[in-house]
């Protein structure tokens, strides 16, 4: 008898979430959402409404959407499919800034997916995000997120092993990085030195490290966390000497960080979640400067550990320790600049772009 596939991702329980309850810590630090996800999943939709209302507790301005394979159109030029996510998710949250009378800005930026493996081809299917994209599309994640032990894994998908030395891929890469767009990388810890290859031969290419660089703590790796931080620390070192790196804090809120925090029978404080990602958020910025790097939500996938004003404490508390100057930084700075949001240092509304958009709940409803 075949054995059940082990579950990817932590369920999200309402109930169980509301069991912490915390007041805002720093209730007016403008905030950028780095990373979130946006989708129409039969049993965990997660829209553009869902992510207003749970960002409504801290002062989050802007938001940067994050590709999720969603919305894909059904037919025509298999590149091309992606570009029914760009365009949902253009509409789908313009539609939801209307709702909210401008008061933030879902997915101001957008991460899209194009197969970089096209190589040069990759390029005309770049143009037509950023058409679709109405001014939002900023850049393209392809995860590399690659382990021969299915224990290892974050993920049910799995991309073939060094994506990133595939001279095609490469090619890809150099048309991303041609329009001035943003590569985001996925990849576990034990595969930080293929990034280091490729943001040394691509000085010009801009790198955004997800998940904070993605180290193990379950399968082979659970119980070693002490070895993992050590091999992680050295390769982010390594990173950290390539100016065209960046560094998304967070994602720890996932199964394979290895933390189980969902496995407690009410959920963490943002004072336990802060005690246990610290090292590893401080060490980055150390390593890079709070000026590359920036805090993400990874929501709805963390969700399943704490719910997003949680969360965001625990973010606030673990920077308390930094000036003024670096949290501006990481809580906004950082993302606004990487992404090229346009916003102004006093955080006002964010610019709205112009550009005719189609209807969200046609698009949500036809993909």
């Amino acid at each position: 008898m075949a054995s059940t596939p082990k579950p990817r991702h932590i369920p999200i329980r309402k109930e169980w979430l509301a069991l912490r309850q915390e007041p805002v810590v720093e209730p007016k630090r403008p905030i950028i959402d780095a990373h979130h996800h946006l989708w129409n999943k039969a049993d965990a939709p997660y829209l553009a409404a869902d992510m207003a209302q749970d960002a409504a507790g801290h002062n989050v301005v802007a938001t940067v959407f994050v590709e999720g394979k969603e919305f894909w159109r059904s037919d025509g030029d298999p590149l091309e499919r992606p570009l029914g996510e760009t365009e949902t998710v253009a509409a789908m949250t313009r539609a939801q800034a209307a709702l909210d009378g401008g008061r933030f800005r879902i997915a101001a930026g957008i991460v899209g997916y194009v197969d970089l493996a096209a190589g040069a081809k990759a390029g005309a299917v770049l143009d037509r995000h950023v058409e679709v994209g109405c001014g939002r599309f900023r850049g393209v994640r392809n995860a590399s997120a690659w382990h021969a032990d299915p224990e290892a894994r974050g993920s049910v998908l799995l991309p073939p092993p060094g994506l990133l030395y595939h001279p095609g891929f490469r090619a890809g890469l150099a048309e991303l990085a041609a329009r001035g767009l943003v590569f985001d990388a996925w990849m576990y810890h034990t595969q930080l030195g293929e990034l280091c290859d490729l943001a040394h031969a691509m000085p010009e290419l801009s790198i955004v490290v997800n998940h904070t660089g993605g180290p193990i703590g379950i399968g082979p790796y659970q119980g070693r966390r002490a070895e993992v931080f050590a091999d992680w620390e050295h390769f982010m070192g390594r990173l950290a000497c390539y100016p065209n790196v960046t560094v998304k804090l967070g994602g720890f809120g996932m199964l394979m960080s290895g933390f189980d925090f969902h496995e407690s029978d009410a959920p963490p404080s943002s004072d336990a979640l802060a005690e246990a990602w610290a090292p590893y958020f401080l060490r980055c910025i150390d390593l890079f400067g709070a000026e590359r790097c920036m805090f993400e939500s990874n929501f709805p996938v963390d969700k399943g550990t704490a719910s997003y004003l949680v969360l965001w404490n625990a973010f606030k508390k673990i920077a308390a320790v930094r000036s003024e100057e670096e949290k501006h930084a990481l809580f906004f700075q950082t993302a606004n600049r990487t992404y090229s949001l346009g916003l102004d240092a006093a955080c006002s509304r964010p610019k709205m772009q112009t550009g005719r958009e189609p209807d969200a709940h046609q698009l949500v409803r036809g993909r």
